[in-house]
C-alpha cells in the first residue's frame, strides 16, 4: 500500500543520436547489426509469462534482402488465443490492485533499458526487419518509444489528480478504474514505437492485454516484449500472440471479456473489426472501447507566396522518408502555377539523387518497401500512370524486386485533381502532384478538403499570413495534425499529439492524456459526514 502522493519524474524528449561517421554510437550499432544479421532466432508466443511454441511457423525476412531469413515465429490458433485471453483476465485482478506507482515503475524502467543497453538491439531489429535507415529507426524504435513510456506515466499521474469539487459536509472523489476485461492491441509494421505503445499505455492504466503485432514486424515486437519482461512486467499483463488476423482476431472478438481495442492499421481492417463488435454487442460484459488510427491520404498545399526551397525539402522528406510507409506521409501535393517551374526542376534533381538500398549502408536515404504485396501495389499504380491520358511520370518509376522490394521514389504529375493516386492510399514512395492556377487558391483549398475520405495529416506552405489563416479555416476537418511551413510527418510525443478523423480513425491522440482517458472507467464516490436523520424537507413544515 502506498503511503505517499507521488510525483513521477518530469519527462523530457529523448535526444536523437546522429550516427555520424566516426561516432561511437555508429560503430556500436553497426556491430550489433552485424551480429544480429548472422543469426536466425526462434520467436515463441508469450502467454502468461511462458514461452509457447505451436510448430506452425512464419518467417521474418529482410525486406531489402528478402532471401535472408532473420527469424522464424510460432503462430497462434484458437486454443492459444483463448489461453491468452484467460491469462489476461486472470492477471488483471492483481495488476489493477497494484499502486499506480508500481505499474508506472515498470514502464519507466523499460524506458531506461531502451535508452541504454537495449537501444542498439531494438534499432537494429527495426532496421533489419522493417528496412528502416539508422535515422528512421532511431527516431522511432528508440526515441519515440522511450518518449511514449515516460510521457504516458506523467499523463497518467495528471489524470489521477483530476478530482471533483466537494460541498460542505461531504467529500467527492473519483476513482480512475481500468476497464472490466482485457484490451486487444493490434499494432502495425511501420512504427516500432506504436507497437510498443499500444499495449503499454493500456497496461499502465491497470488493464491487461492480448497483443497481436503485424506479421511483418514480429521480429522487433519480440525484443519489445523482452524489454518489458526485463523491466519486471508481471506474467499475463501483456500477452504477445502472433498469427494471421482472422486466426487471432476472430476468437478475441467473440470473447465476452473484450473491453477495448487499441488498433493501428488499415481502414478496411478497422471497419471489419468494428462491424464484428457490433454483431457481437450482446455478448460483451460492457461496451468495448474502440480506438483506431487507420489510413491517410496526406497533403501538402502551397500558396503562391510559398518558399520554393522549403517546399521542395518538405516534399522530399515528407513523401519519401521510410519509403512513404508512414500514415502521415505526404502522398498528394498541390503546387501553384507561378512556383511550379522552379519547384519541378528542384524536385526532379533531388529525387534523382536519392540513394536507396540495404539500410546497413548508412549512406542510403531509403530502403525497401515492406513486402511483395506492397511492392505490387506501388508497381501497379506506377504502370497505370505511364499509360494514363491525364497523368505522367515526372521522375522515378523504377521497380525491382530481384533482391529486395525496391521502388524508386516516384512523382506522378496529373492534370486531374481526382486522379486515382490523388485519392487512394498507396502507402509507398509515390507522390502525386497537381499544378493549379495560382489565382485559384480558395477553390484549391476546397478541392483538397473534398478529394479524400481521410483526414490524418496535412501541411500548408505560405508566407502570406492571410493565406495561412484561410487554409486553417478551409481545412479545419481535413487533418487531425496540421503543419504550417513544415512536412506533415514527424509528430513528437508530448508536443504534437497524433491522430486524425474521418476515415483516418477515432482521433484519440496518441502521445497525450486524451488517449489514456479511453482506457479508464471512472467511479464517482460521495461520502457524507453527517447524514440527515429525518426524511422531511423544510418546505413541508
Amino acid at each position: 500500500m502506498s503511503l505517499a502522493i507521488s510525483r513521477s519524474p518530469m519527462p523530457m524528449n529523448e535526444p536523437v543520436r546522429s550516427y555520424a561517421p566516426q561516432s561511437k554510437e555508429r560503430a556500436s550499432l553497426q556491430a550489433r547489426l552485424k551480429q544480429m544479421s548472422g543469426e536466425v532466432i526462434d520467436i515463441p508466443l508469450f502467454i502468461g509469462g511462458k514461452e509457447v511454441r505451436t510448430g506452425k511457423l512464419g518467417q521474418s525476412v529482410m525486406p531489402h534482402r528478402h532471401s535472408h531469413t532473420i527469424a522464424q515465429f510460432h503462430q497462434a490458433g484458437t486454443a492459444e488465443v483463448n489461453q491468452a485471453i484467460d491469462s489476461a483476465v486472470t492477471a488483471q485482478r492483481d495488476w489493477a490492485r497494484l499502486p499506480w506507482e508500481a505499474r508506472a515503475s515498470v514502464f519507466l524502467k523499460a524506458a531506461d533499458l531502451l535508452a541504454g543497453p537495449w537501444r542498439d538491439t531494438l534499432n537494429a531489429a527495426t532496421m533489419m526487419g522493417q528496412s528502416k535507415t539508422c535515422h528512421q529507426a532511431e527516431i522511432d524504435s528508440a526515441c519515440e518509444l522511450i518518449d511514449f513510456l515516460r510521457f504516458n506515466v506523467s499523463f497518467y499521474e495528471q489524470l489521477l489528480r483530476e478530482q471533483p469539487r466537494s460541498s460542505a459536509g461531504m467529500w467527492n472523489r473519483s476513482e480512475h478504474r481500468p476497464l472490466e476485461g482485457f484490451v486487444f492491441a493490434v499494432s502495425p509494421f511501420n512504427f516500432t514505437a506504436i507497437a510498443g505503445n499500444l499495449p503499454s499505455c493500456v497496461a499502465l492504466c491497470g488493464n491487461t492485454v492480448v497483443w497481436k503485432p503485424a506479421s511483418t514486424a514480429v521480429y522487433s515486437a519480440h525484443f519489445i516484449m523482452q524489454i518489458f519482461r526485463e523491466a519486471g512486467l508481471p506474467d499475463g499483463v501483456i500477452n504477445l500472440v502472433t498469427g494471421s488476423g482472422g486466426a487471432v482476431g476472430d476468437p478475441v472478438l467473440e470473447s465476452p471479456h473484450l473491453a477495448g481495442i487499441h488498433f493501428t492499421g488499415s481502414t478496411r481492417v478497422f471497419h471489419q473489426m468494428w462491424r464484428m463488435v457490433g454483431d457481437n454487442i450482446d455478448k460483451y460484459t460492457s461496451y468495448p472501447r474502440l480506438v483506431g488510427e487507420t489510413g491517410g491520404k496526406d497533403f501538402i498545399v502551397a500558396h503562391r507566396s510559398a518558399d520554393p526551397a522549403a517546399l521542395v525539402t518538405a516534399i522530399v522528406r515528407g513523401a519519401f522518408e521510410y519509403q512513404g510507409q508512414k500514415c502521415s506521409a505526404a502522398s498528394r501535393a498541390y503546387i501553384p502555377s507561378n512556383l511550379w517551374p522552379q519547384v519541378r526542376d528542384r524536385l526532379v534533381a533531388e529525387v534523382e539523387g536519392i540513394r536507396m538500398g540495404d539500410v546497413a549502408d548508412f549512406s542510403n536515404f531509403m530502403g525497401a518497401v515492406i513486402d511483395g504485396n506492397s511492392f505490387r501495389t506501388q508497381a501497379d499504380a506506377i504502370e497505370q500512370a505511364r499509360t494514363a491520358s491525364d497523368a505522367s511520370i515526372l521522375v522515378g518509376g523504377g521497380c525491382d524486386d530481384t533482391e529486395g522490394y525496391f521502388v524508386r521514389p516516384t512523382i506522378i504529375q496529373t492534370s486531374n485533381p481526382s486522379y486515382r493516386t490523388m485519392c487512394d492510399e498507396l502507402f509507398g514512395p509515390v507522390l502525386t502532384v497537381h499544378v493549379y492556377d495560382e489565382n485559384q487558391w480558395l477553390e484549391t483549398l476546397d478541392v483538397v478538403d473534398r478529394t479524400s475520405s481521410y483526414a490524418l495529416t496535412g501541411a500548408i506552405f505560405a508566407q502570406d499570413r492571410y493565406a495561412i489563416e484561410q487554409g486553417l479555416d478551409a481545412l479545419r476537418n481535413a487533418a487531425g495534425n496540421f503543419y504550417i511551413n513544415d512536412k506533415p510527418t514527424g509528430a513528437v510525443v508530448g508536443q504534437q499529439p497524433f491522430g486524425g478523423g474521418r476515415a483516418s480513425g477515432t482521433n484519440d491522440k496518441a502521445g497525450s492524456i486524451l488517449n489514456l482517458l479511453r482506457w479508464i472507467s471512472p467511479r464517482t464516490i460521495k461520502e457524507t459526514f453527517a447524514p440527515p436523520r429525518d426524511y422531511r424537507y423544510p418546505f413541508m413544515g
